[in-house]
């Protein structure tokens, strides 16, 4: 690489030579001489980062240049807070990330950096996976495009620090630290960053400690619109609960003055506060942007007077730290410096495998040795005497969930469950009844009608140690904030090498036949959005053992193998009872002794052992399936039924070895034709199983579930199974 020199850099030092540097006070009695010295080699560092960026993607090695020149104030910010304060950074908080790696001796942030900027496999963070801040010894997780997404999981862990105290639990953070999150004044108008911010106002308002601080850096723009002049004060000065502090990002005394005060109010408030630091944007929103498209010169010219480091460069001289000459031979030999690692890194090796990549999409098991013994016979006893009226009777599957959530939460106290009605009332479908007053407000918690908070008050939560069990109401709802499943926790395994994880179980009342209840948004018979999510486990029990069963492989999953998994519950099945014939009582179950163990991941559940046709379904499509068995059985026919019970990852060689020598196979599926899991199914078995299997499937419609029984039009139905199935062992017999 030629040590060249970036074209702004040669006009910067220009400008020093010339003495053009604007009026700047000696700011003392704020920061020292070696404070002052010390930020402005974090702001001087991040914007040198910035222009060997470009220069290394010029050359062709270097991919991603979205960078932090104009904001490098918030190096202030950082020293501001301690290293053991969890760091949810913009993407623009170069210079923040490096002034905090000061606080950590031996640490290597400039080539770490760039070893980034290279994405070499050798990057401590992500492993070459994306250009990303983040480290696990100074305690910023990493975040990749930021738009506004990281807002819920920063709420959650303020929070989150909030209940280690209060439940003596020793978490990744301290008691007293603060969670800090930086974001742009355009992600502030996101649906996800407002609600955010309204459930830190709203669990501070209720004096819930929430010490978050929220840091807007506010350059004006969101790629090539304005943001109005005077909105972000307007929309951010006014929330309940949440104190506002200004700063000046291109004075450094005044932005670590109004940091501090900042700080110390949510550290000794224990309550949120923004900090609306003003900046500016420098080369556009990233490197193939002409601003000159939408700015004109003047406009881009009059934020280039406010450079922060213009501002920095002239407090040094005035504080007599520095003359000009000496400032200059200072910068130059520093980005020298710089040019040198850059060279190093981009010598780095690089992932060139399939395998490396995805190396790290599933997180690095713990020993499962540290697995908390089940409680003894006299703790269950006590824990279930408010039932006992029950005890040793057959359950349908939502009671037979809440006996396993209450075993489960005692033998590890460390789970934490949160979502809309799990409290008092415990559930729409009461599958959380008593387990509030089980294990207290702290462990069980109401929380605001907004998906997007609840996930982020999980991830936030697992990433403090806790194994979250957020509770999504219906189906439906989760697709409002579906990335934050998506983009946020199943992705921090993948881009923190493994560093990172958030263990968590998902419970989400879905998929369809609902009787009594409506419509499309409580009949929700989609689930495609996990299916396509690397490294998510999906979950799906169709009856109450299994569910039992499945509950406990859930939490273990989370538990030792850290794992992100979806426990899809079908409310239609909840309190499902009879299976041939009312009053049959063919659906309940005895509970599962606490010491059973538990089917081993992708295991289907196999009833019968008839080879002519084998029927594969799931939930819902399982029942009907089991209702239409004993109709085939009494036209003379012995088939088998698989339940799949774990939807993603199909363990497709598992149920294979569970057919026997069926060959014949009738594939049901509740969801929709196009999308549905009965199309990974068959398309794995013709292409590992190619000629060996004769294979037709049943599927809902392609439509929304509609309101009554109009529903069933479009849903398979067990006469509709029993049909198809009939025909196909018709097929054998000609």
């Amino acid at each position: 690489m030629a040590a060249a020199m970036h074209p702004w850099l040669g006009q910067f030092i220009q400008r020093i030579e010339q003495h053009e540097l604007p009026h700047a006070q000696a700011a003392g009695g704020v920061l020292s001489d070696a404070e002052l010295v010390e930020l402005f080699d974090s702001q001087l560092a991040s914007r040198l980062l910035d222009l060997q960026s470009r220069l290394m993607q010029a050359a062709g090695q270097s991919f991603y240049t979205i960078g932090s020149s104009g904001h490098e104030g918030n190096a202030a910010v950082a020293k501001a807070l301690r290293v053991t304060d969890p760091a949810f950074l913009h993407y623009r908080s170069g210079a923040f990330f490096l002034q905090r790696a000061k606080q950590k001796p031996g640490t290597t942030p400039l080539y770490d950096m760039l070893l980034s900027f290279a994405a070499s496999s050798d990057d401590p963070i992500s492993g070459g996976r994306h250009k990303v801040l983040g480290s696990l010894e100074l305690h910023v997780p990493p975040q990749t495009s930021t738009i506004a997404s990281h807002l819920p999981k920063a709420m959650g862990t303020a929070f989150a620090i909030g209940l280690s105290k209060r439940l003596q639990h020793q978490g990744t953070w301290p008691n007293d630290a603060i969670a800090m999150c930086s974001f742009g004044d355009a992600s502030a108008n996101h649906s996800t960053a407002l609600g955010a911010i309204n459930s830190a106002s709203w669990a501070a308002y209720q004096q819930i400690p929430m010490p978050l601080l929220l840091v807007c850096e506010d350059n004006g723009l969101g790629i090539s619109t304005h943001t109005p002049q005077g909105w972000i004060q307007q929309q951010l000065s006014q929330r309940p609960a949440l104190k506002y502090f200004f700063a000046d990002g291109s004075n450094l005394a005044e932005t670590y003055l109004v940091a501090q005060q900042a700080a110390d109010y949510v550290r000794n408030k224990r309550k949120p506060a923004v900090l609306h630091l003003r900046t500016i944007r420098l080369f556009g929103h990233a490197g193939a942007d002409a601003e000159v498209a939408y700015r004109n010169k003047q406009e881009i010219h009059r934020d280039a007077e406010r450079d922060p480091l213009l501002y920095s460069c002239a407090a040094l001289i005035a504080r007599g730290l520095f003359d000009h000459d000496s400032l200059v031979a200072h910068i130059r030999q520093q980005q020298q410096r710089l040019v040198r690692i850059a060279e190093q890194t981009t010598q780095q090796p690089k992932l060139t495998q399939a395998e490396q990549v995805m190396q790290s999409i599933v997180p690095p098991a713990k020993d499962a040795a540290s697995l908390p013994a089940v409680p003894d016979e006299a703790r269950r006893q006590q824990l279930f005497n408010w039932d006992k009226h029950n005890a040793g009777k057959p359950q349908h599957l939502a009671k037979l969930l809440n006996w396993a959530l209450h075993d489960l939460m005692a033998q590890f106290n460390n789970i934490v469950m949160c979502g809309e009605d799990i409290a008092k009332k415990g559930g729409v479908y009461h599958v959380t009844q008593h387990l509030m007053e089980a294990f207290g407000p702290n462990r069980v918690l109401n929380t605001v009608l907004d998906e997007q908070s609840i996930l982020g008050l999980a991830i936030g939560m697992a990433q403090q140690g806790f194994i979250a069990m957020p509770e999504i109401q219906f189906l439906a709802y989760v697709h409002n904030a579906e990335d934050q499943i998506r983009g946020e926790a199943a992705t921090l395994s993948f881009f923190s090498n493994g560093q990172y994880t958030n263990p968590m179980v998902i419970r989400i009342a879905g998929l369809a036949y609902q009787r009594g209840f409506g419509g499309h948004f409580h009949n929700d018979n989609s689930f495609a959005v996990f299916r396509d999510i690397p490294g998510v486990i999906v979950l799906c029990p169709s009856n109450g053992v299994d569910g039992a069963l499945l509950m406990r492989q859930a939490v273990h999953l989370a538990a030792i193998e850290q794992r992100v998994v979806v426990m899809l519950e079908p409310i239609a099945l909840y309190m499902a009872r009879d299976l041939h014939s009312e009053g049959d009582n063919g659906w309940l179950c005895h509970y599962p002794d606490v010491q059973q163990p538990i089917p081993e991941l992708g295991e289907p559940a196999v009833h019968g052992d008839g080879e002519e046709l084998a029927i594969i379904s799931y939930g819902n499509g399982y029942y009907l399936s089991r209702k239409a068995e004993r109709q085939l059985a009494e036209a003379g026919h012995r088939v088998r039924v698989l339940d799949i019970r774990c939807l993603v990852p199909l363990h497709v060689d598992k149920i294979v070895a569970a057919l026997g020598n069926t060959t014949k196979l009738l594939v049901v599926d509740e969801c929709r034709r196009r999308g549905s899991l009965s199309e990974e199914l068959i398309t794995t078995l013709h292409e590992r199983y190619h000629g060996k299997f004769a294979i037709q499937r049943l599927t809902a419609e392609d439509s929304f579930i509609p309101l009554g029984q109009a529903a069933y039009s479009v849903l398979p139905s067990s006469d509709a199974i029993t049909d198809l199935a009939l025909s196909m062992l018709e097929e054998t017999s000609s």
